[in-house]
């Protein structure tokens, strides 16, 4: 399989980032040129991550971790966290139960859209009361309503 990294030049036209990229991204227009009626050609394409929106979402993380009063290991609390998302799989455990394995949010794993949805649903999970309440277990729940929006405040 091919890949091709784009930008957009000074020109505003579509080209690759160096020149092997800029061969496989002639190759590519060369093959759509070629393309006959009933044809078809399959591409894929993936929009990379956001450095600021990375940034700005671990710094998020840091925030939560810093306040909450439960977990002592930042990174375990983000894997709570992207398991109480909904970004995970469920995997036979040693009992035969089933356990959440938190999938990777590795730069390379997901694109700037992918990464926002579970950005987005990690907030969704901290602002519901199972995860608020295991986060801050000593305060009411308006207190740690109070604390999930103050954080997030701070990132919005």
């Amino acid at each position: 399989m091919s890949k091709v990294i784009l930008r957009k030049d000074e020109t505003g036209r579509l080209s690759g980032i160096d020149d092997r990229q800029e061969r496989a991204y002639d190759r590519f227009r060369q093959k759509l040129g070629e393309l006959r009626i009933g044809e078809t050609l399959a591409f894929e394409f993936k929009i990379p991550r956001s450095p600021r929106f990375h940034r700005l979402h671990f710094a998020m993380l840091g925030a939560f971790f810093a306040a909450q009063e439960v977990f002592n290991d930042a990174e375990r609390m983000r894997k709570w966290l992207e398991v109480g998302a909904g970004h995970c799989e469920f995997v036979p455990g040693p009992n035969g139960d089933w356990i959440a394995m938190p999938k990777s949010i590795a730069y390379e794993a997901l694109d700037d859209a992918a990464f926002r949805d579970v950005h987005d649903a990690v907030i969704a999970f901290l602002r519901q009361p199972h995860a608020y309440r295991f986060l801050w277990p000593q305060l009411d729940d308006a207190g740690r309503e109070q604390m999930v929006e103050a954080v997030i405040g701070e990132f919005e």
